[in-house]
């Protein structure tokens, strides 16, 4: 499975503020102020580290088209060899524009030309994205995710968030994943509480375990116009069906980014994570109740395959 290059090199070694400073600097790149001060609404992991269960998905939300026809999952080899994410220099900017320049970035291509169409309008507008799906080790599963935007005239009261779906390829059945972090929110959800204006929260697959039997993905989360922006790492288990929501808890930073597995310890998740404007951030192994620790010589790793079928990207809108 191919990933984009991940954050450390250029992101850490020269200043982070320029890096944010070029994004920012493109046609659409006034939805946020630049990132400045040295704590972060979301860095307070301690409060959001969770362990929760969820139903079958079937009675919560609207069925999306299916990756494959039930029954007609792809053959794949049991015993998968892992994909290293190392960290080289990154001297040259991805084409898929990241917030946290993350090795697995959200569309954020996409809300910025979402946005761009609802200026000036008069009334909100409801735009939706679906993500390409991870295949799992075994053949077994697909993870997605769908993606709501309600675009407001005013960029700073638009609104983005998402679920993500995994699928049994051979059933046909839908399991839905949430986060539990603090801006986390499913938008198919009846009766649910509206976010809070400005709210970004993007929730995307990033590797499977390699036996399958666990999901890690990204949750990203920000505000409209603000220096806010870190991530989270969900990871649902298949046998359990339980949904863990973690980050770095007991060390101080602004921003942290989800890198993958541990080599080291396949229980355990890489962050890197430090504070913007300085050059050094810090790699964090983070297990499943949040416990902390430095990862000395270790590396992120990933499995699944990612697959592109005709159901993602953009999707038609009335």
């Amino acid at each position: 499975m191919r990933h984009a290059t991940s954050p450390a090199g250029w992101l850490f070694r020269q200043s982070s503020c320029l890096l944010i400073a070029a994004i920012w600097s493109l046609p659409l790149g006034l939805l946020f102020s630049p990132f400045k001060h040295s704590g972060s609404a979301l860095a307070d992991s301690e409060s959001v580290t969770t362990d929760q269960s969820v139903p079958h998905s079937s009675e919560m939300v609207p069925e999306p088209d299916r990756v494959f026809e039930p029954g007609l999952a792809p053959e794949s080899d049991p015993v998968p060899e892992p994909d290293l994410a190392p960290e080289p220099d990154m001297t040259q900017h991805s084409v898929q524009l990241d917030p946290l320049n993350s090795p697995y970035p959200i569309p954020w291509n996409w809300v910025l030309a979402t946005q761009d169409e609802g200026n000036g309008a008069s009334t909100p507008k409801l735009r939706y994205y679906r993500t390409q799906a991870l295949i799992s080790p075994d053949g077994q599963f697909a993870a997605y995710s769908r993606i709501q935007m309600q675009v407001m005239p005013d960029f700073t009261h638009s609104r983005v968030n998402s679920v993500l779906f995994v699928e049994n390829l051979r059933t046909g059945d839908l399991q839905t994943v949430t986060a539990a972090s603090p801006f986390a929110d499913n938008p198919f959800m009846p009766n649910r509480e509206p976010q809070r204006a400005g709210m970004i929260a993007i929730l995307i697959p990033v590797a499977w375990s390699a036996s399958g039997d666990r999901i890690l993905a990204r949750e990203f989360e920000s505000l409209f116009g603000t220096d806010i922006a870190s991530d989270f790492a969900v990871v649902w288990e298949r046998q359990t069906n339980r949904i863990r929501t973690i980050a770095p808890s007991g060390v101080q930073y602004s921003n942290a980014i989800l890198l993958g597995w541990s080599q080291t310890n396949p229980d355990r998740v890489l962050f890197r994570a430090g504070q913007i404007g300085d050059e050094t951030w810090n790699l964090w192994a983070v297990d499943f109740t949040g416990q902390t620790i430095a990862a000395i010589e270790d590396q992120p790793v990933t499995f699944g395959q990612t697959v592109t079928n005709v159901w993602a990207g953009p999707q038609a809108h009335r």
